[in-house]
């Protein structure tokens, strides 16, 4: 295996389950020298961080919700003072709506799909940002492609908090690669994850034939093009929206 995050601290935010905990493995096992869980839930969180011990990386789990500010300051000031820094970050914990149309969504659902997409973004790039800018950094965010084209009725609130976070990144990247620190998204199509699967996407085999691959997508696939966004290997890559997406975007 390649060792592209060999020596760097990296942070992963909903590091406790799917795409996040595929990340956080990924980078433990390309050498990172740290590697920080940040979830809600920490019996989840607490059994990332040993497997990512288990592949040879520093670990720890620091309880989160993303989308309280003081949370987010307290996690990057944990992370900080234990190990005098950070080097990669996945902002990737979101929230995704049951399936329903817009008109039975309500105003709290808008809150919590909003709070969980687009502030929890806001709140840790302004926190991670200024102790990064020191000696560079990279950023992946978790975006969607249905920030991009929304893929089926049903999820507009979802497609348009994504749509947001695909702004918001690229607004960043601007502002900030001229200050030695890479952000860019990641967009998954439809990949098995307990949040998709909860949502009410439908039957796995019958989504999946709707897709040029045939098949819906692993974690692991999507931890491999954030690894890759998060190395010097797309060191010329900046505000870049990368789908995994097993070819959505193109049919």
């Amino acid at each position: 295996m390649r060792k592209r995050m060999t020596d760097l601290v990296c942070l992963v935010t909903g590091g406790g389950s799917g795409i996040g905990r595929a990340t956080a493995l990924q980078m433990a096992a390309e050498g990172a020298a740290a590697v920080i869980i940040a979830g809600r839930r920490r019996e989840q969180g607490e059994a990332v961080a040993g497997e990512c011990r288990d592949a040879g990386a520093e670990a720890l789990f620091v309880q989160t919700d993303v989308t309280r500010e003081a949370e987010v300051a307290r996690l990057v000031e944990a992370t900080v003072s234990r190990f005098g820094g950070l080097d990669v970050v996945f902002n990737n914990a979101g929230h995704q709506e049951r399936r329903a149309p817009l008109v039975e969504q309500t105003d709290d659902i808008f809150t919590a799909v909003f709070d969980g997409n687009v502030r929890s973004v806001f709140h840790c790039l302004r926190h991670q940002l200024p102790v990064m800018e020191a000696k560079g950094g990279r950023i992946v965010v978790n975006a969607s492609v249905s920030g991009v084209r929304n893929p089926n009725p049903g999820f507009s609130l979802y497609s348009a908090s994504k749509a947001a976070v695909v702004s918001l990144t690229r607004s960043a990247a601007l502002e900030w690669a001229p200050r030695g620190v890479r952000i860019n998204a990641v967009a998954p199509g439809r990949v098995i994850t307990d949040m998709m699967m909860s949502a009410g996407v439908g039957d796995t085999a019958t989504v999946g034939a709707g897709l040029p691959l045939r098949r819906m997508g692993r974690p692991e696939e999507v931890a491999e093009a954030v690894v890759w966004l998060a190395s010097d290997e797309s060191s010329y890559v900046v505000g870049h929206v990368l789908a995994a997406d097993g070819g959505f975007l193109c049919s």
